[in-house]
């Protein structure tokens, strides 16, 4: 059985070294280089996983995972200026990923009752960026999202009109139909010893927009795009085909590729697929 819990704290960081010129910090953190600190509110989760107790029906009592977490998470950052006020990140960059890999080391530190283990976390910068971590390896991941708007009709040449009506519905309509697609991409590797990063944020981006959200953004996919051209538009075929295409193009080890067509529907390919 598993179980969540998050908790949200406030904290600011910068991506400065003191000891390294202004020069040299714009070379290695990019436009992201500044020495005063910018803000976020985080959110973190921590899922954990265990057999439920016949007595109290519980894998581990709520409360105890939220003390380790107003402990050692919340009461560590929250109000706090990560670089200055936690020891670690004097000497260590202060991104995304090294927090994360920081705070599994002081969740997975503390016990937990029974044979309750951590098995997941999830930090998230903003609704846009994340990392997570789980699997007891080194590596982490991070997500970035992106979205495009998009027509398409579904019909397969394969079938009868009737067939394709039956089978498609309103997406079947002659005329097409659109979509504002959300589309995740998860990138995992160890943090670079410097930056504290597994990927440039800004090549990425420069990648996915140019490769997929720029291509498909505000075209028919049926009509104007080539790849897709006497193929049926699924998702499933979409989703599949954007992760044919970013998959040893991202300055980075492609994990996940999750599209979200509507708020309900959401596809996923992953390395393992």
């Amino acid at each position: 059985m598993r179980m969540m819990r998050k908790v949200s704290f406030s904290s600011g960081h910068r991506y400065w070294v003191p000891a390294l010129t202004e020069v040299e910090n714009r070379e290695l953190f990019g436009e992201w280089a500044s020495p005063f600190n910018h803000g976020h509110n985080y959110v973190f989760e921590v899922t954990v996983e265990g057999p439920t107790d016949p007595v109290t029906g519980m894998i581990v009592n709520i409360k105890r995972i939220d003390d380790v977490l107003k402990a050692e998470v919340v009461r560590a950052f929250d109000g706090k200026s990560i670089n200055d006020e936690i020891a670690f990140f004097h000497s260590n960059a202060s991104s995304l990923e090294n927090i994360i890999r920081y705070l599994h080391g002081v969740i997975t530190v503390t016990p937990l009752p029974g044979d309750v283990r951590v098995t997941h976390l999830r930090l998230e910068e903003m609704p846009t960026l994340w990392a997570e971590w789980g699997g007891g390896q080194p590596m982490v991941s991070l997500t970035r999202t992106y979205e495009f708007a998009a027509s398409h009709r579904l019909h397969s040449p394969l079938l009868s009109e009737a067939e394709n009506i039956f089978l498609y519905g309103k997406c079947n309509n002659l005329a097409g139909h659109g979509h504002n697609y959300v589309l995740e991409v998860t990138v995992r590797g160890i943090p670079d010893a410097r930056t504290g990063m597994i990927v440039d944020l800004t090549k990425l981006d420069e990648i996915v927009e140019r490769t997929v959200v720029n291509r498909y953004d505000h075209k028919n996919l049926d009509i104007d795009i080539a790849e897709f051209m006497g193929r049926v538009t699924t998702s499933e075929v979409v989703s599949q085909e954007i992760f044919n295409r970013l998959v040893g193009a991202v300055p980075a080890e492609l994990e996940r590729v999750r599209l979200w067509e509507t708020a309900r529907n959401m596809f996923e390919v992953t390395s393992a697929t």
